[in-house]
């Protein structure tokens, strides 16, 4: 794997290391992936801090998910840079189309772990081509996820992609989480996406700039930590983090935005 794929084994560590604890997300998924591929992750990348993170992260994600589904039960699901996470067995498919995008290097891996059903696909191909699409129904709602991924994408790359989804799709959510401009700059020299090679990644200040020329309409900016997961947390650690994660200082640095179309 290239080092940006790489990348994937830092939220994988997060949510089996939560689950392990039995807190903010169960994903016996992770923890059987994580014990059985033993990446050597190093520094911040371990860090408990950003583990509890990328668990809330990753249980945000998912409930705003499930009511999206909720909401429409035609609706296909998207997961774009799915890696190994196990999204569609947490939240489940429904009944709904659901379909995990990524690199072919992670697809071929995560068919180690899991198998396409009648409900759910995986789709090789790099999120920047526009063919992958073809594979999926247009002319239904499209429920779009993209977690860990737009900060790998050029300002003007990111448009693409979303221009491209809303000209396939009539109707169309998404949720996607942002660097800033300023924790971007900062990610060259302090980072735990550092310890497995990526120092170049790009980060949007201002959520309407991707309303430019994509067709999308920004809804609102989502809370990444909610206070009912930093609740689960107890004692010191708990005080830490909701100074450290939740609240000013770490939305200097990351955001969660939500879009739609129609």
């Amino acid at each position: 794997m290239n080092s940006v794929n790489k990348t994937l084994y830092i939220p994988l560590y997060g949510k089996a290391f939560v689950s392990k604890k039995g807190l903010i997300l169960r994903d016996a998924k992770a923890e059987e992936i994580w014990a059985a591929e033993g990446f050597d992750l190093k520094g911040k990348s371990k860090s408990k801090w950003l583990a509890y993170y990328m668990g809330m992260r990753s249980a945000v994600f998912d409930m705003w998910l499930k009511e999206q589904m909720s909401r429409d039960g035609e609706a296909v699901v998207i997961h774009i840079g799915c890696g190994m996470d196990s999204r569609v067995e947490r939240v489940g498919t429904g009944g709904h189309s659901w379909y995990d995008v990524d690199f072919p290097d992670v697809i071929e891996e995560r068919k180690r772990y899991y198998s396409e059903t009648a409900d759910y696909h995986m789709i090789s191909s790099d999120a920047r081509e526009n063919d992958w699409m073809k594979a999926i129904p247009a002319d239904r709602r499209a429920i779009v996820v993209m977690e860990g991924v737009s900060m790998y994408f050029e300002p003007e790359e990111l448009k693409v992609l979303l221009k491209n989804l809303t000209d396939r799709f009539g109707q169309l959510n998404i949720l996607m989480d942002c660097y800033t401009t300023f924790a971007a700059k900062a990610s060259k020299y302090k980072n735990p996406i550092n310890d497995v090679g990526v120092t170049v990644c790009y980060g949007i200040d201002e959520p309407r700039l991707l309303e430019e020329g994509t067709g999308l309409i920004f809804v609102a900016e989502q809370e990444m930590t909610p206070a009912f997961l930093i609740n689960e947390l107890s004692g010191a650690e708990k005080a830490v983090f909701k100074k450290l994660f939740g609240g000013k200082i770490a939305r200097k640095m990351y955001r969660l935005y939500e879009y739609r179309r129609g």
